[in-house]
């Protein structure tokens, strides 16, 4: 019920091999790692045994686990889809110069990779990065494009398991890359967002959202050096994790800001709310004095006249402590939170941005010191793991459909195996999904209880007089009274017809 998504493959260092190998060919990363690591890295100090374990910030997941999973990523497909979106796929790793720089306090977190032949490759950091250099490579023939990426990105981070943080994980990005009018793109990345978090049914949910040049003019009105703007907005950032006191004492102390200016900053970031606030800064001459924090206002004001449009302007809250530590975003920013991510130090289910600067970034310049290409893009990026953890716990007590079999084909007595691939290889062949199982005297009890464990709706059921009378007997695992006893006889001809009849008005 709950895509699948592939890894690819080169000539890298044994450790990203391993890595980018890992979903198709777990055989690959045992023998090339026995192969080349130091054999204390892989015994026991006790048994001399392989240590059976994942790596630190990574995870198996069960068929459990990956109905879910199966049924997050089709669903925020289809919302991407809806909306217009082509998908397309980078290298699971970049030339670490494409990505240095881009990432803030976060860059050392970026995982390096050994050189191999000359180049010196990184695992990608997130999906945003590598699409701004496909963007610049392609950019000709993509300088407008609405795209979505479901893939996996590493991070170097101090793993928390249970709180859905890992150093291997998916998301699910959209953004649209062009130059288009100003807040259109960006209020139907929100509503994007909104449908995507509704479908999933993950329970209420709230979009903190800001604007950088709106943040960076209280930084300019309060007087914040302008060398010292990013590292200041960096601690800004941790306000939804520490209290400000702890935030502050970090200005002061650690970034060398003086302790009144942070008391400026103080008076704005703490303020939240909705239209009302952005009415109210809009009045605040200090602010609108600065050229900066007037565009931004200018920006958000209209974006919320779209947002009423669209119907989610309830879902949204002007944050003015939401930062995005990452370097590359230069409009709106944004964050969705839910009241179990909060309470459960979770973290944001989804991100995103408006990232003008970035293509221009990658580019080379012109005779005027400019970028010789740039492409305005704005995006938003969903939390796969964290998203999970939350739909996990919802669904801990209820029974999970890990198998999409419709029906199993049962024997009563032995010597009937050839009847029952026979029969099985017919409904095959009509696209119904069936199973039986692998032995020729099965006993009764156990197919029924396959039924029942695997949740399969119907089973069909041949023994000796049913084919004497070339009928079967056909069971609704749903159905749990009696009626249906050992299932109803119906001809063996009838039988493809009256299944699919049966299968279409239960889906």
């Amino acid at each position: 019920m709950f895509g699948r998504l592939k890894p690819c493959s080169t000539g890298l260092s044994v450790h990203a091999l391993a890595i980018s190998h890992a979903r198709r060919s777990p055989f690959l990363y045992v023998r090339t790692v026995t192969a080349t690591m130091p054999r204390r890295q892989l015994t026991t100090s006790t048994s001399g045994g392989l240590t059976l374990k994942t790596p630190k910030g990574t995870k198996d997941y069960t068929d459990k686990d990956m109905a879910i999973r199966d049924q997050v990523f089709s669903t925020i497909t289809q919302v991407f889809k809806k909306h217009g979106a082509v998908t397309i796929d980078t290298p699971v790793f970049e030339l670490t110069e494409i990505l240095a720089g881009k990432y803030g306090e976060d860059s050392k977190l970026i995982y390096d990779l050994a050189d191999q032949g000359g180049e010196q490759c990184s695992l990608r950091y997130d999906l945003t990065v590598p699409f701004a250099r496909f963007i610049a490579m392609h950019g000709k023939e993509y300088q407008n494009i609405k795209r979505y990426h479901i893939a996996k990105v590493y991070r170097r981070d101090q793993p928390a398991m249970t709180k859905g943080r890992l150093r291997e994980f998916y998301q699910c990005d959209f953004d649209i890359a062009g130059t288009y009018d100003p807040m259109i793109p960006d209020a139907e990345i929100l509503r994007i967002l909104c449908e995507a978090l509704t479908a999933l049914d993950i329970g209420p949910y709230t979009i903190k959202i800001n604007h950088r040049k709106i943040l960076d003019g209280i930084f300019q009105a309060c007087h914040v050096p302008e060398e010292s703007i990013r590292s200041i907005s960096a601690a800004v950032d941790k306000l939804d994790k520490l209290p400000w006191e702890q935030v502050k004492q970090e200005m002061v102390e650690e970034r060398g800001l003086d302790p009144t200016v942070a008391d400026r900053i103080g008076d704005y970031v703490k303020l939240q709310g909705g239209q009302e606030l952005l009415d109210m800064l809009s009045r605040d001459t200090k602010l609108t004095q600065n050229a900066m924090a007037a565009q931004g206002f200018a920006d958000m004001k209209l974006l919320f006249e779209f947002l009423e449009v669209l119907d989610i302007q309830d879902k949204m809250r002007l944050d003015l402590s939401l930062a995005r530590g990452l370097d590359y975003y230069t409009g709106v920013i944004y964050e969705a939170i839910t009241p179990q991510s909060t309470a459960g130090g979770v973290g944001s289910v989804a991100a995103g941005g408006r990232y003008d600067e970035l293509v221009g970034m990658l580019v080379g310049r012109n005779k005027k010191g400019k970028p010789s290409l740039q492409v305005p893009c704005v995006g938003v990026s969903l939390g796969v793991e964290r998203i999970f953890s939350i739909l996990a716990a919802k669904y801990q007590h209820q029974p999970i459909k890990s198998k999409d079999t419709e029906v199993l084909v049962m024997a009563v007595g032995g010597g009937f195996i050839k009847e029952q691939m026979r029969l099985a290889k017919e409904l095959w062949d009509h696209g119904i999904k069936a199973s039986f199982m692998y032995k020729n005297k099965p006993k009764l009890d156990k197919q029924w209880s396959l039924c029942e464990k695997d949740q399969i709706p119907f089973a069909v059921i041949i023994g000796q007089d049913e084919l004497d009378s070339n009928q079967v007997r056909l069971k609704d695992m749903r159905v749990k009274d009696k009626s249906q006893g050992g299932g109803i006889f119906i001809e063996r001809n009838n039988l493809i017809d009256e299944l699919k009849y049966r299968l279409k008005i239960n889906s």
